[in-house]
């Protein structure tokens, strides 16, 4: 486990810190890497790298009608499921 020592610096009316390239290089992430901040306890601060939410083109490009497309179910409604003709008892 890599141990360094940060400081929190004023930036405007906020505050942050600064990741050194060799910590970050440590974690694995890049200045666009969306992070996570939990506060463990007092003074413990955790942060994790977060998988970004996929975009639509993502999604899009992810869907084959192959694999994804059609029906769930091919069958005939079998009673008084959702859907069936309205009115009819089972």
């Amino acid at each position: 486990m890599k141990t360094t020592a940060i400081t929190i610096s004023a930036w405007g009316n906020s505050h942050g810190i600064r990741l050194s390239r060799e910590l970050m290089q440590s974690l694995g992430i890049t200045p666009d890497t969306p992070l996570q901040a939990t506060v463990l306890a007092k003074g413990c601060l955790e942060l994790r790298a977060v998988n970004p939410r996929p975009s639509l083109q993502d999604k899009l490009a992810a869907f084959d009608p192959q694999v994804h497309g059609g029906e769930v179910m091919q069958d005939a409604p079998q009673g008084s499921e959702f859907g069936a003709e309205f009115g009819a008892t089972p």
